[in-house]
């Protein structure tokens, strides 16, 4: 399992493969924190990428709001400021969430490399 992020490793190869990937993520669309981790290339590191995400600096341009559980349900909390912020991005891109829960078949996401 990857190492524990931390702020001194902006030039760490498995950040910016999570980052290369959370970057192809399109409109419209979810991936889940495992999904990330495989194609990147990090295997099951699923907590590993949603520690990271969670020290994405404020400016950061990457739509981390994008990423949530595999069985389509929102990790952050609803009544949290980083979670109506989550919701409140998905539902502009179209993304209904219904019961804290997004339908993964209709908006999730898979490089074709990853498809079934």
């Amino acid at each position: 399992m990857p190492p524990e992020p931390t702020s001194n490793d902006t030039q760490d190869p498995r950040r910016s493969a999570v980052y290369l990937v959370l970057a192809q993520v399109p409109h419209g669309h979810v991936v889940s924190y495992g999904q990330v981790a495989a194609m990147a290339g990090l295997g099951r590191a699923a907590r590993w990428v949603g520690r990271l995400l969670a020290r994405l600096p404020d400016d950061s341009g990457l739509p981390w709001h994008r990423v949530i559980a595999a069985s389509g349900r929102l990790s952050l909390p609803e009544g949290s400021a980083s979670g109506q912020e989550q919701r409140a991005r998905l539902r502009a891109e179209g993304i209904g969430i219904h019961n804290g829960k997004v339908d993964m078949r209709r908006h999730g996401w898979h490089l074709p490399e990853h498809s079934g």
